[in-house]
């Protein structure tokens, strides 16, 4: 097998375990298991049972082909994600949730953006692998999980090297995740809700916080606690997303203790402000309305009080600062 790309030092354990990967012949295995899952779509917890390579599509909307917005280069993620040289950040199109206060409405409810091929996706990874990408950051990609597969085992030939940033919602099934494992670098998920009311009424998510919490516990047997090198680039690991909503109906007092108990003190946490009342939150009672700073302070000693030292708290205009 001939390879084009000769890695750097530094990239080298990253380049032989995708080879190993691709020689073994276990990703292909992997692949086919997630395309499989396709005919009769159970790949997130809404179990649609949809026949996708046919053409049909359930509350994702999605079909056979990956659908992306976006493929750019992003600094606006945490710092151990965006570092000196920015984020290869490709956003996928449509969504398993339909949060009404979704701030990427447009992409994630409206399904802006264009179908691509297998091979077109991974033309867009080695392409910002060109442009000194720390990693690749993918964004909303559960229901695009066989497609990225099928892409990274075509760019893996090219010689791609690069982390791969998994940036979920974090409403995911264990079994799916498993399909990652050894692929995935870096978990980035949310954990937006502490109780199947408000995940219901917000974001159409039954049994949300049943399901995302199984899932985070798998994300981190995967990849463990947040590794970062000699720059603070991240190499390995979790890092969890919460955002804080109006009146509490994110359940950030019951969340982030439940991080430290069940995660471990250690896990990073982005504590975040910057909820607006997008989409259709001005119609919905309850978060119609910005985020009070009284709201966020509270959800800020919630998570002092929980001993989560590691991670970032934002200022109400969106500045992450260190905890």
């Amino acid at each position: 097998m001939f390879f084009t790309f000769r890695p750097s030092a530094a990239d080298r354990r990253l380049f032989m375990r995708y080879i190993d990967l691709y020689q073994s012949g276990e990703l292909l295995q992997r692949i086919r298991a997630a395309y499989q899952r396709l005919k009769s779509c159970d790949l997130c917890p809404h179990d649609c049972r949809v026949n996708r390579l046919a053409g049909e599509t359930g509350i994702c909307r999605s079909g056979a082909l990956p659908k992306i917005a976006s493929a750019n280069i992003h600094r606006g993620e945490e710092p151990p994600i965006s570092g000196s040289r920015g984020s290869g950040t490709i956003f996928f199109s449509n969504c398993n949730l339909s949060c009404r206060f979704c701030q990427n409405f447009p992409i994630s409810q409206f399904g802006n953006g264009e179908e691509l091929s297998i091979r077109q996706l991974a033309e867009k990874m080695l392409k910002l692998q060109r442009q000194k990408a720390h990693n690749i950051n993918l964004v909303t990609p559960s229901h695009f999980l066989p497609q990225f597969l099928a892409a990274l085992f075509m760019a893996i030939k090219e010689g791609f090297n690069l982390p791969i940033v998994w940036n979920s919602n974090g409403y995911e099934k264990v079994d799916v995740l498993q399909l990652l494992d050894e692929i995935v670098d870096i978990y980035l998920p949310d954990m937006k809700y502490a109780a199947d009311e408000p995940a219901r009424a917000l974001s159409g998510a039954p049994a949300y916080p049943t399901f995302n919490r199984l899932a985070v516990r798998e994300m981190l047997r995967q990849v463990g606690q947040l590794q970062v090198d000699e720059e603070g680039i991240g190499i390995r690991g979790l890092i969890v997303r919460h955002l804080v909503l109006p009146v509490n109906k994110a359940g950030s007092d019951e969340t982030l203790p439940w991080i430290a108990k069940h995660l471990g003190e250690a896990t990073h946490v982005a504590l975040m402000s910057q909820y607006f009342p997008a989409h259709l939150a001005r119609a919905t009672p309850g978060i119609d309305r910005p985020l009070t700073a009284e709201e966020y302070d509270a959800a800020v000693e919630a998570l002092e009080e929980a001993g989560l030292e590691s991670g970032w708290v934002q200022e109400l205009e969106q500045e992450r600062r260190p905890v």
